[in-house]
């Protein structure tokens, strides 16, 4: 071996092999050929070789650091099987319209409004549920329990099941359609409606002809102008419930209490500001015995309803939903009426009125 290919001089070579032979202990390893090319080439560039195929083993801890991390590993699945969207929460995805499982159906009134801890997270164009509890709510119908059937009334089990899914039709084709989202008269709704009940065919001609505060669309009917509105997606997220009872003359009474959300941006092209609109509407319909009541079959008799809007608009009667983006929502004055939370389902639509009155408009503390 020459001196100028190896490290190793000559006397240390043969001392080596001596060594070696003799199977003396420690005795020195040759370096193989990859090893004195990288150790040739470390001297000539000065800079530390590439590793190839380099593994550094990871640094052992004591047994009792071991069962540490292992006990905390299993706490740590522990609370993602009991909440999970909590966990996902923690790592940004627990409020993007995506994060969290949905919710399950309401099935009761809840106790509590939802929380507000993500609530300072801004809506985005990819995600317009961003900071909203409705992000964990349904999509479109699915946000709308369904009770289950039983005879009522002059109605039996069958005829009950098809007055609840008719009831939620009308809900989809008052709120949700598309069209009637974009402005366009409800016409699936209004065929709902029974034609022979005189004085909501009287509300109905004004409203669309004419609106104003006794004669309002919107008190049925989710509308945005479309040349300065739209919304954000074909999602619209809800939560609610239908409920029924027998009412007057053995009809079928059907109380129906959702809350609507509309994320939107202006019309004009390129816009990004989200805003959300929210509604919660309270409808209670009567599906009376046609013995009884003059009224056309498949449609029902409406007996009340009921309206609570946050960012649609207040004092204005358009026919439409308007609402407010950036500097129109800072200059717009505090409402003289009371603080609402618009996505608390706690309180009842009829102690929500009463407790608006007669007020004009409140101050929603979240949208």
């Amino acid at each position: 071996m020459g001196k100028g290919e190896g490290s190793i001089p000559d006397e240390e070579w043969e001392r080596f092999l001596r060594e070696a032979e003799a199977g003396t202990a420690g005795a020195p390893e040759e370096p193989s050929a990859r090893a004195r090319m990288v150790a040739q080439r470390l001297r000539e560039e000065g800079s530390p070789p590439e590793p190839w195929r380099s593994h550094r083993p990871a640094r052992r801890r004591g047994g009792k650091g071991w069962y540490a991390i292992g006990l905390l590993v299993a706490l740590a699945l522990l609370v993602v099987a009991l909440a999970p969207g909590r966990v996902a929460g923690w790592f940004g995805g627990g409020d993007d319209g995506g994060g969290n499982a949905p919710l399950a159906v309401e099935s009761e009134r809840p106790d509590q409004p939802p929380p507000t801890e993500a609530a300072a997270r801004r809506p985005t164009l990819e995600q317009p549920f961003r900071g909203s509890p409705a992000a964990q709510w349904g999509d479109g119908t699915a946000g709308i329990g369904l009770p289950e059937a039983r005879a009522t009334g002059w109605m039996s089990k069958e005829q009950v099941a098809q007055a609840l899914e008719k009831s939620r039709d009308f809900l989809a084709a008052s709120s949700l359609d598309p069209g009637v989202l974009r402005g366009e008269r409800p016409e699936k709704a209004i065929a709902l409606l029974n034609p022979h009940q005189q004085d909501v065919q009287d509300y109905l001609a004004a409203a669309f002809r004419a609106p104003s505060r006794e004669n309002d669309p919107l008190l049925l009917f989710s509308r945005f102008e479309k040349a300065k509105v739209r919304l954000v997606g074909d999602v619209v997220k809800t939560r609610g419930r239908i409920t029924y009872r027998e009412g007057k003359r053995g009809a079928v009474e059907v109380t129906t209490d959702v809350t609507y959300v509309y994320p939107v941006v202006r019309a004009a092209a390129g816009s990004e500001e989200v805003v959300r609109t929210i509604v919660r509407r309270e409808v209670v319909m009567s599906w009376d015995d046609p013995a009884k009541v003059v009224i056309e079959p498949g449609t029902f008799s409406l007996v009340s309803y009921k309206v609570d809007t946050t960012n649609g608009g207040c004092g204005t009667f358009t026919g439409y939903l308007t609402p407010e983006f950036g500097a129109e929502r800072t200059a717009s004055p505090t409402g003289d009426g009371p603080e609402v939370d618009p996505y608390d389902r706690s309180t009842s639509m009829e102690t929500r009125m009463r407790e608006a009155g007669d007020a004009g408009c409140g101050t929603a503390t979240r949208s």
